[in-house]
């Protein structure tokens, strides 16, 4: 892969640009894009930016921290090397939302039937 890539990040249809988009602070986004290079180029990815959600078939988060604040950006593996960003929040309590990792698992199986 071109530029020290190990993995290719793709965005499914604009879940995760539109999450961008909201962010308020150009900080914050360019942790979210630093972050993202990183588990594109590190050959092994630390769970402090990357774990799987447990009790689902597949699912990540991307871990993000900006000062005290929290996000979490949701994705899987495709084919080889390829990570679908699906959507992505701010976490604002302890435990992720349910909903949160539902409308996620919702954009796996989209993704899934129309490749």
């Amino acid at each position: 892969m071109s530029d020290g890539k190990i993995r290719t990040v793709y965005f499914y249809k604009s879940y995760f640009k539109d999450f961008l988009n909201e962010l308020k602070s150009s900080k914050v986004r360019d942790k979210v894009l630093y972050v993202l290079r990183i588990i594109e180029t590190v050959q092994r990815i630390s769970t402090d930016h990357l774990k799987h959600i447990e009790g689902t078939d597949g699912l990540y988060e991307i871990r993000i921290q900006s000062g005290s604040d929290i996000y979490r950006v949701f994705c899987f593996f495709d084919a080889g090397n390829l990570i679908v960003i699906a959507n992505g929040f701010q976490k604002k309590s302890q435990k992720t939302p349910r909903r949160e990792i539902e409308r996620a698992l919702q954009i796996k199986s989209e993704y899934e039937s129309k490749k």
